[in-house]
């Protein structure tokens, strides 16, 4: 059966196209995210999820591809929508 995630806005992903998920403040400092986030906004695969203080951005596979969405929604929120029906996965 499939699981979804809301990222916000309007925006719903399939859980099974979820490669990560990241706290766009911690992780956007090092050169290589930095050189990966460009890369993606320059290819047009980067999709603002909201206009409001970014917390987070959500690497997935998409049609072989990747999309990166950047959302307001702060990663422990998302994890919590993520693992809501399985409280064993939550703990890890």
């Amino acid at each position: 059966f499939f699981m979804y995630l809301h990222l916000g806005g309007d925006i719903i992903v399939n859980d099974k196209d979820i490669i990560g998920i990241f706290d766009i403040e911690n992780t956007s400092i090092g050169k290589s995210t930095k050189d990966f986030l460009s890369r993606a906004q320059k290819e047009n695969k980067v999709i603002n999820v909201s206009f409001e203080m970014p917390k987070s951005y959500i690497v997935c596979e998409k049609d072989g591809g990747i999309l990166v969405y950047i959302s307001q929604i702060s990663v422990s929120t998302l994890r919590k929508r993520a693992f809501a029906d399985s409280p064993v996965l939550a703990k890890n």
